[in-house]
């Protein structure tokens, strides 16, 4: 892989000003911190790691999107987040030194700076409140699963729904919404029923409902959300 080219350099600033809002790296760090971070590049559909295998990084998307997802015993694929830049990825398997859950794969041409174990120490060791900073992210993701297993228990499947679609919104908005109110989102239906753990089926009906009620309209590889 690569290493980190001045036009990736920004892109790193963003991912730690964006994960770690409060960690202030000091200058003397940002050279070495930059050598080691290479790049990598992936093709629409290009694999980066499997469920399953050991990850030797964890990683931040630069530009595209990446895709987890889990797939169970049965075949059956759930969709666990649609990573845009600039978040970061596969963490807790890097942490803990275990085989990932998930894969991850890009949707389409995607960059990412892959932090390896070099990287990592440096700012374990080097930079003040990176550990602290660290927790509290690995904090929330945790708060996320639990909303998420509860949401997959305990909610309807209007209510899951619904949730998949903000999450979508989040996640994936083409832009901002237009004068009459309408969010763009880049989602497929079976992309949404993936998200919400439903079948095709109740997915179909619930979007009927949504266009009949005046508050989704729906496209080929689109969706449009009525945000206002």
């Amino acid at each position: 892989m690569p290493p980190l080219q001045e036009a990736d350099h920004e892109a790193l600033r963003q991912v730690l000003a964006a994960n770690f809002p409060q960690l202030a790296l000091p200058a003397a760090a940002w050279p070495r911190l930059a050598a080691l971070v290479p790049t990598r590049k992936l093709a629409r559909g290009r694999l980066l790691f499997a469920q399953g295998q050991p990850v030797q990084a964890f990683y931040a998307v630069a530009s595209g999107e990446i895709e987890a997802r889990f797939t169970a015993a049965d075949g059956t694929v759930s969709v666990l987040e649609h990573v845009q830049a600039p978040k970061l990825f596969g963490l807790a398997a890097f942490a803990i030194g275990q085989p990932s859950t998930y894969e991850a794969l890009a949707r389409r041409a995607s960059r990412v700076l892959v932090i390896g174990p070099a990287a990592y120490e440096l700012l374990m060791d080097e930079v003040p409140g990176f550990a602290r900073a660290l927790l509290r992210e690995f904090a929330g993701r945790y708060a996320g699963t639990l909303r998420l297993l509860e949401a997959s228990r305990h909610r309807t499947a209007p209510e899951r729904f619904q949730l998949a679609l903000a999450q979508l919104a989040r996640e994936r908005a083409d832009g901002p919404p237009d004068g009459a109110g309408w969010q763009a989102v880049a989602a497929t239906q079976a992309e949404l029923a993936a998200l919400a753990n439903l079948s095709r089926q109740t997915v179909n009906e619930l979007l009927g409902r949504a266009v009949a009620a005046g508050q989704l309209r729906s496209g080929y590889g689109r969706l449009w959300l009525r945000v206002a």
